[in-house]
């Protein structure tokens, strides 16, 4: 009896070590799996960040070449289809703009500087749009354009007076939000950056 209990207790103990073990490298697997695919899709994310950073520079090298065919173009026709061609641009750069946003906003990026500097590149060129759709909005290209104004009836040209200045307030309001989009990006920014001094310097709390 007592050569079958040892032989029990023996096998219990055993098949206990087996299974801890098995539970022990069953974890470890788990582990380094999720691991893999965190490095995997964190990959992922920076290659789809450095395309993107290469589609601006693309975008505005291609802008800045339009702009300067526009001013050197001789026609009303020739400027009217570069500014077409530059709204067309500025589209594509708006939408590399959202992109960047997102990814500004996102707890999977930690270094978010240069992020915000192709951010800016592209807010510039969209500036620079605005400056030349005013400019080309007031300032007539041709003696058909003037004459054209003068026969307008004292109402209408007042209404377009009118929708002219709204839409100045519009793009003016536009770009003021911008603006301050920017700056409540940039406070919070700031804000995660300073919580997390903090969390990783908590004896410099203890002192404050």
């Amino acid at each position: 009896m007592l050569g079958s209990d040892r032989r029990e207790i023996l096998f219990f103990i055993v098949y206990r070590s087996h299974f801890y073990r098995f539970v022990f490298c069953t974890s470890v697997i788990r582990y380094q799996t999720v691991k893999l695919i965190s490095m995997a899709e964190k990959r992922k994310l920076l290659n789809e960040i450095d395309k993107c950073f290469k589609k601006v520079e693309e975008g505005v090298e291609l802008f800045e070449e339009t702009m300067a065919k526009m001013q050197e173009a001789n026609s009303d026709n020739q400027r009217e289809k570069f500014q077409d061609d530059l709204k067309k641009e500025i589209k594509k750069l708006q939408r590399l703009r959202d992109q960047i946003k997102g990814w500004q906003n996102s707890s999977d990026i930690k270094d978010k500087d240069k992020l915000t500097s192709y951010r800016k590149l592209i807010e510039q060129r969209m500036e620079q749009f605005k400056d030349i759709e005013r400019e080309n909005k007031t300032k007539p290209h041709s003696k058909q354009g003037l004459s054209a104004e003068e026969k307008l009836d004292p109402r209408e040209k007042e209404k377009a007076e009118t929708v002219e200045w709204l839409q100045c307030q519009i793009r003016y309001l536009e770009d003021e939000a911008d603006k301050t989009e920017s700056q409540i990006e940039s406070l919070s920014t700031a804000d995660q950056t300073r919580k997390k001094g903090k969390r990783d310097d908590p004896k410099k709390d203890e002192k404050e």
